[in-house]
C-alpha cells in the first residue's frame, strides 16, 4: 500500500522548530491497529489522520502509544496541508472530531484554531506529582492533565522531571506554567502516560493555560511561549466556552508510505 505523508513542524515559521507531527491524508479509514504502528513508525509526539466527508474533515490523532481525544500542533499542521498542499482554497476548514467540530481560519499568514475552552479544578496534586518534578507542593490545577503554577519562567526552564516517575501519575499529561520574561505565560508539558516524555509544544494545553491566565492577568488575548528545546509561540484569545490559538506551520518533509 502506498499513502501520502507530509511532516509539518507546528507553531514556528522555520523548520526544526515548533512541534512536528506527521499528517496523512486518507481516501477512506485504515484499521486502528494500522494506523497505530503508522504512528509508532513515525516515533513523532502526534501523527493525524483525515478522511474527506461532505464538504469537511474527519480527523484522528494518535501519538506513539495511544489514540487521543484532542491535539492541537497535529490540528494545525492538517490544516497546513490542505491549504499548502491539497489545493484546499476556502478560508474556513471544519474538522469533526472525539472533541466536537473543530474549526480552523486563515488569519493573514497565521492559521486561527477555534477549540472549547477548558476550565480546570484546583486541586492537592498526589505526592509523586510534585516529587518526579522535584518541587514544593504548589498551586495545582485537574481536567484530564494536571496543570501545576510555578512562580517563575526559569523555575519552569530548570525543570528536569523523573520521567518513569511521573508516568505512574494519573494523568493524560502534566502542564507547568508560570508568567513569562518575555510573553504573558509560559509553559512545557510531560506526557511519559501518553508516549511522549515532553511534547515540544503543545495545542490542547493551552485550552487549559488559556482561561486561567486570563482570568489571572486580566485579559482575553495572550502571548504565549512553550519553553521546550524546539521553541514554541503561539497567541491565545480567550472567547468564554471556547478558546482561539493562533500560530503559524511550515512543511518540512513530503514523502510517501510503502507497506
Amino acid at each position: 500500500m502506498k499513502l501520502p505523508i507530509y511532516q509539518v513542524d507546528a507553531f514556528t515559521s522555520k523548520v526544526f522548530g515548533g512541534n512536528p507531527a506527521a499528517v496523512c491524508p486518507l481516501s477512506e479509514w485504515l484499521p486502528d491497529e494500522i494506523m497505530q504502528k503508522l504512528a509508532l513508525e513515525n516515533n513523532l509526539s502526534e501523527t493525524a489522520f483525515f478522511v474527506s466527508d461532505s464538504g469537511e474533515f474527519q480527523l484522528r490523532w494518535f501519538t506513539p502509544t495511544t489514540e487521543v481525544d484532542l491535539c492541537g500542533h497535529a490540528t494545525l499542521a492538517t490544516a497546513h496541508v490542505l491549504f499548502n498542499h491539497l489545493g484546499y482554497s476556502k478560508p474556513r476548514i471544519v474538522f469533526n472530531t472525539k472533541s466536537g467540530p473543530l474549526v480552523v481560519l486563515k488569519e493573514g499568514d497565521q492559521l486561527l484554531m477555534d477549540f472549547p475552552a477548558d476550565e480546570m479544578e484546583k486541586v492537592e496534586g498526589p505526592p509523586i506529582l510534585y516529587q518526579a518534578l522535584g518541587i514544593e507542593k504548589c498551586e495545582t490545577y485537574k481536567s484530564d492533565d494536571y496543570m501545576v503554577v510555578l512562580e517563575a519562567e526559569k523555575e519552569v526552564a530548570d525543570l528536569n522531571p523523573d520521567m518513569r516517575m511521573l508516568k505512574e501519575v494519573d494523568a493524560r499529561g502534566v502542564i507547568v506554567t508560570a508568567c513569562g520574561d518575555e510573553v504573558d505565560f509560559v509553559s512545557r508539558f510531560f506526557a511519559p502516560q501518553s508516549g511522549v516524555d515532553e511534547d515540544p509544544v503543545t495545542g490542547s494545553a493551552h485550552t487549559r493555560l488559556t482561561p486561567y491566565w486570563a482570568k489571572r492577568l486580566g485579559k482575553d488575548e495572550l502571548t504565549a511561549r512553550q519553553i521546550s528545546k524546539r521553541i514554541g509561540n503561539l497567541l491565545c484569545r480567550n472567547k468564554g466556552e471556547r478558546v482561539e490559538i493562533i500560530g503559524k506551520a511550515v512543511t518540512y518533509l513530503v514523502g510517501e508510505y510503502s507497506f
